[in-house]
């Protein structure tokens, strides 16, 4: 179990570091950054996807999974950042997006040129009549799932974006090439592997959703999931004595992902579940906003922690990602509290049993972007929902402070490196604007303040990464029904370590026998022990049994 005392840091290399000055971050800009990164004193950097790609999805619609696209940079830049990432004890972590590739990928152009042993890579299939599809399943990007070809009577299916093409994992030519992509990477010394969306590549059936809703129950952990899971492992990553690997698990449930990441080594080592980011879509509607349900956070954060905890298996943790608005902006407080909020969201993920990951500009507080006009957004889905919004009759304010809040642009700004233009991101015109806080929230300004929220992930960095009871010790609930605070213990049979997080702005009450225990961390300077123990706006106190 190699990876129960490190810790992840994501980058989002469009907006990392531009070192070309053409607006756009590169693998040259990732390097010059590296000193910041051993500073902070992370383990991995797992990248965003880099290699060739036409950017329907940021990458992560594959056209060459063999090389980078040039805009990055090349294959000996790369070299160079393993090299110097290497030197600082960082391991590196790539994305493998093995459930679509683009339409532009060769294999893809070859089944579109007939070639019958590259059709057979894809999902095709004949409709029910003139026009209609083979089923009613829907895109996750809004409209049907299959595409019709006229050339062979036929429609592909892509679970996602039209030029993304469902891949037919029944092929054992397809699960191949996917172990030998694999084992490319490795071979250029890349030991990390996160893998995109990977429970959707078994499809069970191609019969109509009943519920006329997408289809989902027809293509999520299907029945052959595991099988090929265990093969890919055993083909590629599961030779190397020292892969860390972490599957993204879309509308999943415990009792499959303790299968996926159950400590025996045969599949994944952890896995991603995105459940506790919903706590505030009204309806379960993503556009739809209400303030976050703080009883149901607790809760699905405490269920995870338990389930995966009982079969030994292994949680990825995390508040932020590419895909998701900023956890201080939506979670915390940005504006009134936003040191203290910072590092309490930061605890309370942190002192969980699970490995934590960062996202680029979270250990520095960075909020939403908070755009105020629809010209500065650029992600397709915002700007989709934009004129969906518009068609219903919401107003340009509502529709606007809706993408403040749940925009995927508030977490794609540049990163904000100082207060210089562009905050320091790029010297050219960077590929979607930085976003105001630069100005007073940036690296520079946080590394000259030894109370900042960068100082504090360090501390709870070094806690996972010295302490056993961080790396092994129980997960065991506490103060369950308390409306405002998330509290825990972390317990071995040596040790002892109880956590306190109040997730308001308010002061709250707690009661704990907390007898023989000390202030290890706080967010607060003066905290004190006291079996009655009102905690302050966003307190947050790491308690340690003497």
């Amino acid at each position: 179990m190699g990876f129960r005392d490190k810790v992840v840091y994501q980058i989002y290399p469009k907006s990392f570091q531009d070192s070309n000055s053409d607006g756009w971050g590169d693998i040259q800009g990732i390097i010059s950054r590296l000193d910041y990164l051993e500073k902070l004193g992370i383990n991995y950097i797992w990248f965003n996807p880099m290699i060739v790609s036409p950017q329907r999805d940021n990458g992560y619609d594959v056209a060459d999974y063999r090389n980078f696209d040039p805009r990055y940079g090349t294959m000996e830049d790369f070299e160079q950042l393993s090299a110097e990432a290497a030197k600082r004890g960082i391991g590196l972590m790539f994305d493998m997006v093995f459930n679509h590739t683009s339409t532009e990928h060769e294999w893809f152009k070859k089944a579109m040129a007939g070639d019958e042993k590259y059709k057979k890579y894809y999902i095709f299939r004949k409709g029910k009549g003139p026009g209609v599809p083979p089923n009613n399943w829907q895109s996750k990007f809004a409209g049907p799932a299959w595409e019709y070809v006229e050339k062979f009577d036929e429609w592909y299916l892509h679970l996602f974006d039209v030029t993304q093409a469902d891949l037919d994992w029944t092929n054992p030519e397809v699960r191949k090439e996917c172990a030998d992509i694999v084992n490319y990477w490795r071979s250029k010394g890349v030991h990390g592997f996160r893998f995109d969306v990977i429970n959707l590549i078994s499809k069970s059936s191609f019969e109509d959703d009943p519920n006329n809703f997408d289809g989902r129950q027809f293509y999520t952990d299907g029945p052959m999931e595991h099988e090929y899971l265990q093969e890919l492992n055993r083909n590629s990553f599961g030779q190397d004595p020292d892969h860390v690997t972490v599957g993204e698990m879309s509308s999943t449930t415990i009792d499959n992902c303790v299968r996926y990441a159950n400590g025996d080594g045969k599949e994944l080592d952890m896995v991603f579940s995105f459940h506790h980011l919903k706590v505030d879509y009204k309806n379960q509607k993503k556009w739809e906003l209400q303030p976050m349900d703080f009883m149901s956070l607790k809760r699905l954060l405490s269920d995870w922690q338990i389930g995966m905890q009982e079969a030994d298996a292994w949680n990825a943790l995390f508040w932020n990602c590419h895909d998701q608005p900023r956890s201080i902006s939506r979670f915390g407080n940005d504006k009134e509290y936003r040191k203290e909020s910072g590092k309490m969201l930061a605890t309370a993920l942190h002192m969980m049993r699970g490995t934590p990951y960062i996202y680029q500009g979270e250990e520095i507080g960075m909020p939403n972007a908070y755009f105020t006009d629809i010209s500065q957004y650029v992600d397709v889905e915002s700007t989709n929902i934009y004129k969906v919004l518009k068609e219903e009759g919401k107003s340009e304010e509502e529709i606007i402070h809706i993408l403040q809040e749940r925009s995927r642009d508030n977490a794609r700004t540049p990163m904000q490196w100082d207060d210089t233009a562009n905050a320091g991101f790029t010297d050219g015109t960077p590929w979607i604007q930085a976003a105001e806080s630069y100005h007073t929230v940036n690296v520079k300004k946080t590394l000259e303040d030894p109370d900042s929220i960068f100082a504090h992930y360090q501390k709870l960095i070094e806690m996972r990464k010295t302490m056993p009871v961080v790396q092994e010790g129980l997960f065991i609930p506490l103060l369950q029904e308390h409306p405002k605070i998330f509290a825990y213990e972390r317990r071995t049979e040596e040790d002892s370590l109880i956590v306190l997080n109040n997730f308001f702005a308010e002061e709250t009450e707690a009661d704990l026998d907390l007898e023989g225990y000390e202030v290890y961390l706080s967010n607060y300077k003066d905290t004190e022990v006291l079996n009655h123990m009102i905690l302050r706006p966003y307190e947050s106190v790491i308690l340690k049994k003497k």
